[in-house]
Protein backbone atom coordinates (compact mmCIF):
# COMPACT_ATOMS: atom_id res chain seq x y z
CA UNK A 1 0.00 0.00 0.00
CA UNK A 2 1.21 3.66 -0.62
CA UNK A 3 1.88 6.38 1.97
CA UNK A 4 1.92 9.69 1.19
CA UNK A 5 5.75 11.16 0.85
CA UNK A 6 7.42 14.42 1.19
CA UNK A 7 9.81 15.82 -1.20
CA UNK A 8 12.38 18.51 -1.93
CA UNK A 9 11.62 19.95 -5.31
CA UNK A 10 15.13 20.01 -7.24
CA UNK A 11 14.11 23.25 -9.35
CA UNK A 12 12.50 25.99 -5.75
CA UNK A 13 13.77 23.62 -3.10
CA UNK A 14 10.32 23.58 -1.55
CA UNK A 15 8.83 20.59 -0.28
CA UNK A 16 5.72 18.80 -2.03
CA UNK A 17 3.68 15.82 -1.21
CA UNK A 18 3.92 12.96 -3.43
CA UNK A 19 0.22 11.62 -2.83
CA UNK A 20 -0.65 7.73 -2.50
CA UNK A 21 -2.86 8.47 -5.36
CA UNK A 22 -0.18 9.67 -7.39
CA UNK A 23 2.33 7.05 -6.48
CA UNK A 24 -0.60 4.79 -7.10
CA UNK A 25 -0.80 6.18 -11.09
CA UNK A 26 3.03 5.88 -11.52
CA UNK A 27 3.22 1.99 -10.61
CA UNK A 28 0.31 1.49 -12.71
CA UNK A 29 1.86 3.14 -15.52
CA UNK A 30 5.19 1.39 -14.80
CA UNK A 31 7.28 4.76 -14.10
CA UNK A 32 10.65 3.58 -11.95
CA UNK A 33 11.54 7.14 -10.83
CA UNK A 34 9.67 9.48 -8.26
CA UNK A 35 8.79 13.12 -9.56
CA UNK A 36 11.45 15.78 -8.95
CA UNK A 37 9.99 18.76 -9.30
CA UNK A 38 6.83 20.58 -7.52
CA UNK A 39 3.21 20.87 -9.70
CA UNK A 40 4.32 24.42 -10.61
CA UNK A 41 7.67 24.29 -10.99
CA UNK A 42 7.04 20.80 -13.66
CA UNK A 43 4.00 23.36 -15.45
CA UNK A 44 6.57 26.30 -15.55
CA UNK A 45 8.93 23.81 -17.30
CA UNK A 46 6.06 22.37 -19.77
CA UNK A 47 4.96 25.92 -20.72
CA UNK A 48 8.89 27.42 -21.40
CA UNK A 49 9.16 24.14 -23.85
CA UNK A 50 5.89 25.00 -25.47
CA UNK A 51 6.69 28.38 -26.22
CA UNK A 52 4.26 31.66 -26.55
CA UNK A 53 1.00 31.13 -27.81
CA UNK A 54 -0.06 33.18 -30.70
CA UNK A 55 -3.37 34.72 -30.49
CA UNK A 56 -5.58 35.91 -33.17
CA UNK A 57 -7.95 39.25 -33.31
CA UNK A 58 -11.14 38.55 -34.27
CA UNK A 59 -14.90 40.64 -34.11
CA UNK A 60 -17.25 39.78 -31.39
CA UNK A 61 -20.34 38.61 -33.21
CA UNK A 62 -22.21 39.18 -30.23
CA UNK A 63 -21.44 43.14 -29.23
CA UNK A 64 -18.73 44.13 -32.05
CA UNK A 65 -15.84 44.62 -29.84
CA UNK A 66 -12.14 43.18 -30.27
CA UNK A 67 -12.09 39.54 -28.78
CA UNK A 68 -8.62 37.76 -28.87
CA UNK A 69 -9.06 34.03 -29.60
CA UNK A 70 -5.86 31.30 -29.79
CA UNK A 71 -6.91 30.10 -32.84
CA UNK A 72 -7.17 31.33 -36.10
CA UNK A 73 -10.89 32.05 -36.99
CA UNK A 74 -13.26 30.77 -39.87
CA UNK A 75 -15.68 32.78 -41.61
CA UNK A 76 -18.56 30.32 -41.53
CA UNK A 77 -18.65 29.94 -37.24
CA UNK A 78 -18.85 32.77 -34.70
CA UNK A 79 -16.09 34.24 -32.79
CA UNK A 80 -17.18 35.67 -29.11
CA UNK A 81 -14.73 38.16 -26.87
CA UNK A 82 -14.40 36.73 -23.52
CA UNK A 83 -17.39 38.56 -21.73
CA UNK A 84 -19.52 37.65 -24.39
CA UNK A 85 -18.51 33.71 -23.97
CA UNK A 86 -19.04 33.95 -20.63
CA UNK A 87 -22.99 35.21 -20.56
CA UNK A 88 -23.31 32.42 -23.43
CA UNK A 89 -21.65 29.85 -21.37
CA UNK A 90 -23.68 30.94 -18.32
CA UNK A 91 -26.84 31.00 -20.12
CA UNK A 92 -26.19 27.45 -20.87
CA UNK A 93 -25.22 26.07 -17.89
CA UNK A 94 -28.60 28.02 -16.38
CA UNK A 95 -30.61 26.06 -19.07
Amino acid sequence: MFEDKVLVCKECGQEFVFSAGEQEFYAERGFQNEPQRCKPCRDARKNAARGPREFFTAVCAMCGGEAKVPFEPKSDRPVYCSECFAKIREQQDNA
